[in-house]
């Protein structure tokens, strides 16, 4: 939680490639147990998440895989805004 809160997220922002970040804990409860957290950055189109993926993102990834190995699940799921109430 503390290199997450502290250091990777403030690192993503970092690239300049998002403008906000969010974490929430998931509140369905998994089969394999333990706590789910997601963390969902926001940033201005398609490209530039490319560039994200392409520039910054192999090396931000190995760090949390360097400092945690099989201790922590990182996946990606791409949304995309419809519509704000």
């Amino acid at each position: 939680m503390d290199w997450m809160q502290n250091k990777h997220i403030a690192d993503v922002l970092a690239t300049g490639k998002f403008t906000t970040a969010r974490m929430v804990k998931v509140l369905v409860e998994e089969e394999m147990g333990g706590v789910t957290y997601s963390i969902q950055y926001t940033t201005d189109c398609k490209e530039t998440l490319e560039k994200y993926y392409e520039e910054d993102a192999p090396r931000l990834r190995e760090e949390g895989s360097r400092l945690f190995g099989d201790k922590m699940l990182a996946f990606r799921t791409e949304l995309e805004l419809i519509s704000e109430h």
